[in-house]
């Protein structure tokens, strides 16, 4: 599987900053910003949350850990990657190491430790999201395949041929990651290291989830159209 090209354009990725600080916040969207990203910025993850059903999903989050209220950084990240694959570089003052193993394990793609140089922070967004590749649809609240598809992750459902149909978490996900590579070849084991990272998961397992993902979205499961199998490899969704 292939990640991104070189030609590399920052006007393409949306960036979600989640901390408590309002001086962080700027901090950290005027170095993206004057690097090129599009930035929204959060206080709670509540409020992150909330962005993310009115503007859709991020290509990258930039999450703090310690939250004042409500849920904590690594719990936000905990509910948004139950259904999405988004790469997420923890930013916090939390400098132990149990807290950056089980950060980098379960949830992120980077770990910076506060205080920090703000070009190398912004250099480790383009990492990953070189890394990790573009998103190859447009990410909104809605994203448009084709007249038949859309696709809402936000609210883990899909719009087929007009009608409603709901999505589980693990769906949405699968989904999410096959969509992000549009036109490649996702692996096999790619996909389970990504659905199930802290999990011994098999092939069988992914199997059934693709088989309940195309009944849901193909017009004929049986001859798909949208995601195709390749033979002893893995799995690529088609790109218009």
């Amino acid at each position: 599987m292939t990640a991104m090209t070189s030609g590399f354009e920052e006007t393409a990725f949306r960036i979600l900053v989640l901390d408590d600080s309002y001086s962080m916040q700027r901090l950290v969207s005027t170095a993206l910003q004057k690097s090129g990203f599009e930035v929204s910025t959060a206080s709670s993850a509540e409020e992150a949350l909330d962005n993310i059903q009115r503007h859709g999903l991020p290509h990258l989050a930039l999450v703090d850990i310690h939250m004042p209220f409500g849920m904590n950084g690594l719990e936000f990240c905990e509910a948004l990657l139950a259904y999405s694959d988004i790469p997420i570089i923890m930013l916090t003052a939390v400098n132990e190491d149990e807290t950056i193993i089980q950060s980098i394990d379960k949830f992120a793609e980077d770990y910076i430790t506060k205080p920090f140089n703000p070009g190398e922070m912004v250099a480790r967004v383009r990492r990953v999201l070189r890394r990790m590749g573009d998103f190859a649809y447009t990410l909104s609240t809605e994203t448009i395949v084709d007249e038949y598809l859309t696709v809402s992750f936000p609210f883990q459902r899909v719009y087929v041929n007009g009608g409603e149909i709901a999505l589980t978490p693990t769906e949405t996900k699968l989904l999410y990651i096959l969509m992000r590579h549009a036109g490649q070849i996702v692996t096999t084991d790619f996909i389970l290291r990504r659905l199930w990272p802290m999990e011994t998961a098999y092939e069988d397992r992914l199997r059934v989830y693709v088989h309940r993902l195309r009944r849901k979205i193909e017009q004929q499961p049986e001859q798909p159209k949208y995601i195709t199998s390749q033979r002893g490899i893995g799995y690529s969704f088609a790109r218009n």
